[in-house]
């Protein structure tokens, strides 16, 4: 990994949101692994990065992966924005998403439930949890 801390990684961050606003999707892709780079290259002592932006620069990269359906890539910058961010409500909904897209509903549920205890309002993820229950129990109906 070439290990370069731009002192603008700031600057990265904010032009990669400004592309994934604008729908300019590779570009705010190309952004946010180049932010991410950064992050992993910080020097011990230097300017750390924070998990809040971290966390969102692998969520937002996991949303364009998600859009072209790299569903295995998603999820994995959903967790690794989990993991950078355990409070960060946002992916563990995104990816409860694919989870219950493909079929996986337990885990699709667990998720849910995680948005819920962190965040009793969001509201997306209280109707996702009823469907996937819903679901759930129709293919338990089927036996399938």
């Amino acid at each position: 990994m070439d290990c370069q801390q731009a002192p603008g990684s700031h600057a990265t961050l904010a032009l990669a949101q400004a592309r994934f606003l604008k729908g300019e999707y590779a570009e705010a892709e190309a952004l946010y692994s180049v932010y991410i780079r950064q992050c992993a290259c910080a020097a011990p002592g230097g300017a750390t990065p924070s998990p809040e932006d971290l966390a969102t620069a692998y969520n937002n990269r996991g949303q364009i992966k998600y859009l072209r359906v790299d569903f295995d890539e998603a999820m994995d910058d959903y967790t690794s924005a989990i993991d950078v961010q355990p409070t960060f409500e946002v992916p563990y909904y995104n990816r409860g998403l694919i989870l219950y897209r493909l079929g996986c509903f337990d885990e699709a549920l667990e998720d849910f439930k995680k948005v819920l205890d962190l965040n009793p309002g969001f509201q997306d993820a209280t109707l996702s949890l009823r469907q996937t229950l819903l679901d759930k129990e129709e293919k338990q109906r089927r036996n399938y």
